[in-house]
């Protein structure tokens, strides 16, 4: 007979049984959170672009601030490119982030955007959340910057110039907020070679022995970029970080173009967009800046442009000729096959590391910012010693320009000394530099004490942004200029440690390059010494670095204490009352008989694959189309279809086969070239090429007018 159980036994069962369920609940718990919850709870995405190209005509391109380089048309449109990152839980712990083709980003223009997104979010956006960054093309219209020494170089502020980029933004926000979706973040990173080159070697030498080991080229080759994928598998966009100047078109351009960076992200874009046309469909390819301050694309390296010779040496200057015949170049032929060389690597690299991309981003979204007075920062540059920035100024290396667009008279790199004929000329005209700020700068002989001058405005910020953002495992640390290659490691090594020190390690740093102000250039300590471009051109003084290392230390403290940062709290700056501006108004004319769109070299009859057609216009005055140009284009190519027995458009003014120049004439008379490069997919067919503008005549309104050149057949 069977002994029956005791109630302690029984007992036993119940509580084994019991305690095996709860264990199977809580893994199944841990699992479905692990993977579900953290691994493909993935964010809340939106991507938008929008034109922000602005006048292409009698404004100054800005970044050589050469004065000859007056915009005289364009190769390709500017764009403005933003992201918006939210968790999906709580949209309003969100990121966004802008990436625009132009020069620089103006501290005007950020407050602007932020004003207009206040009334139109509400308070969903602010300043520690937004990052607005410039890729820094040298081929935008200027006009569009508050502080005197920039509006020298760009005729004051240019309305036109400044609301297209304004507009530019907040449209391309607008778009990425009204398309927010349900997806995942994947980063990936990469190296690209030969394309580029450090073009300060000399000043890169001066930092120490033991730090220059550590890294095996004296520029940055790394490419970083954030893939962006439906829950669906649609690809949204790519945004991408690398350092390097946009200045294969050299300071002789005078077309409105995005440079090599510009031409990556139309490649990829096309590719993801087929049978859209440029700046259309709904993938988007934001290319943005890095650590590029010692950067340059123009790999051939300098040299004498009069006798070939190599003048690679510490004040790149010519035996004949000084430093204004030291000029960088390449890879290709001119310019614009160097454009699109460069252009094309970044983005092969670009879409490989996209396709590759398979570490997916997860985790809060953070944000910190706070302004800091730049002009006064106290740094704490080891346990017992103390240093300070200084007030703004620029040395005399800033006006000598670089090897990728020298500057001017006999001014040459690396200059410690200054000149007492310039410096009786700015004392007489400006004024003498402070003992004070020349102290503090030293050893840079101050050309300009940019800090000293308040007429008609401010001639240099003193209060500047610091930003950092993180998307789960991901921080972007908003850099407020051109930060050189090595300056940028210090700072991302920086950020990486203080993160790991607050309990939050293996953070990928991305440094984003001339976002919300810009301040010029930030060297490191030992390559300021050497005085050369870069150092003379960092305006703050020789702890200028040690200053943002400090600051962007205590943001990410804050971010992951959860906390405000230990920084002093300062007031947002002013946007100025300006009224400067030193265009002239537009008159149009036209040879007595012709109408505006006469055709003044028609088109022949027959072209082949790999040539150029060439139509001239009687012109107008492309200033008179800004306020119309995100629906506007100055040219389209034309293929007649048989089938339909209609034109159909296969170019317009965005792309880069064509391209639009102006050539201003005598009293008001203007004419208007067109070009279309026939590329060898071209199909064979009938074409024209058709122009649009508008005039403003004497005692006349703005008027709209177009004309065709003549039929033409292409053929393989």
């Amino acid at each position: 007979m069977k002994k029956p159980k005791t109630t302690l036994s029984r007992l036993a069962i119940v509580i084994t049984v019991f305690l095996v369920l709860v264990i199977a609940v809580l893994v199944t718990l841990f699992v479905v959170h692990y993977f579900f919850s953290e691994k493909n709870a993935g964010y809340m995405i939106g991507v938008g672009r929008a034109d922000c190209t602005g006048p292409v005509a009698e404004i100054p391109l800005m970044g050589y601030a050469n004065p000859d380089q007056i915009g005289a048309g364009m190769i390709s449109r500017l764009y403005c490119r933003a992201f918006i990152i939210a968790e999906p839980d709580d949209w309003s712990k969100r990121v966004l982030y802008v990436t625009a083709e132009i020069a620089m980003m103006s501290q005007r223009l950020r407050l602007e955007v932020m004003k207009q997104l206040k009334e139109r979010y509400g308070d969903l956006y602010q300043h520690d959340n937004v990052i607005l960054s410039a890729v820094h093309t040298h081929s935008g219209p200027a006009g569009y910057l508050q502080y005197t020494l920039f509006m020298i170089a760009g005729k004051g502020l240019i309305k036109p110039s400044l609301n297209a980029i304004l507009n530019g933004i907040l449209e391309s926000v607008d778009m990425a907020h009204q398309n927010m979706t349900k997806g995942h973040v994947f980063i990936n990173k990469g190296l690209i070679e030969n394309s580029q080159i450090n073009r300060s070697p000399f000043s890169y030498l001066r930092n120490p022995e033991s730090e220059k080991l550590r890294y095996s080229s004296n520029t940055d080759q790394e490419m970083v970029v954030l893939k962006m994928v439906a829950d669906n598998g649609e690809d949204i966009g790519l945004f991408m970080w690398f350092p390097i100047h946009p200045v294969s078109m050299n300071n002789t351009n005078r077309l409105t173009c995005s440079d090599n960076v510009g031409y990556a992200a139309h490649l990829l874009e096309k590719e993801k967009n087929a049978g859209s046309f440029p700046g259309k469909g709904p993938y988007v390819a934001g290319f943005a800046s890095s650590n590029l301050g010692d950067v340059s694309p123009n790999i051939k390296g300098p040299h004498c442009i009069n006798t070939g010779e190599s003048c690679e040496n510490f004040n790149n200057y010519c035996p004949k000729g000084g430093a204004t015949k030291c000029i960088a170049s390449g890879p290709g032929k001119d310019m614009f096959e160097s454009t699109k060389i460069i252009g094309r690597n970044i983005y092969l690299k670009a879409k490989e590391l996209s396709m590759k991309a398979s570490e997916e981003i997860s985790g809060p979204i953070r944000s910190s910012h706070e302004w800091v007075d730049m002009a006064n920062f106290t740094v704490q540059l080891n346990a017992t010693h103390s240093g300070k920035t200084c007030k703004p100024a620029v040395g005399y290396s800033f006006a000598a320009g670089t090897v990728d667009g020298p500057g001017i008279l006999n001014f040459t790199q690396g200059t410690t000394e200054g000149n007492s004929l310039w410096d009786a000329l700015r004392d007489a005209l400006l004024v003498e530099p402070s003992n004070e700020t020349k102290d503090c700068h030293s050893p840079k002989p101050i050309l300009l004490p940019t800090g000293e001058l308040s007429k008609p405005y401010p001639w240099h910020p003193h209060v500047v942004d610091v930003q950092i953002a993180t998307i789960g495992s991901v921080a972007i640390v908003a850099l407020p200029g051109e930060f050189t290659t090595m300056a940028g490691r210090r700072v991302r090594e920086a950020v990486k440690s203080e993160f790991e020190s607050q309990g939050k390690p293996g953070m990928n740093i991305i440094l984003s390059g001339l976002c919300n102000i810009y301040t010029h250039y930030v060297t490191t300590y030992e390559e300021y010494q050497a005085q050369r471009y870069e150092g003379a051109s960092t305006i703050f003084g020789p702890h200028t670095l040690s200053a943002y290392i400090q600051s962007f230390r205590a943001l990410a403290r804050a971010i992951a204490k959860d906390t405000v940062p230990d920084l002093p709290q300062l007031p947002e700056p002013v946007i100025f009352n300006i009224s400067l501006n030193l265009l002239l108004p537009v008159l149009d004319a036209k040879p007595l008989g012709s109408k505006f769109g006469d055709v003044v070299q028609d088109a022949r009859s027959k072209y082949r694959v790999g040539e150029v057609v060439d139509v001239h216009f009687v012109g107008a005055n492309p200033r008179n189309s800004a306020a119309n140009m995100t629906s506007f284009t100055f040219l389209i190519v034309e293929k007649f279809d048989n089938a339909s027995r209609s034109w159909q458009v296969v170019h317009d003014d965005a792309s880069w086969d064509t391209r639009f120049i102006w050539q201003k004439g005598n009293w008001g008379r203007s004419t208007s070239q067109l070009q279309w490069h026939i590329q060898n997919n071209t199909e064979p067919g009938t074409y024209r090429l058709q122009y649009f503008g508008h005039s403003k005549e004497l005692l006349s309104s703005i008027r709209a007018f177009n004309g065709s050149s003549s039929t033409f057949e292409v053929s393989n």
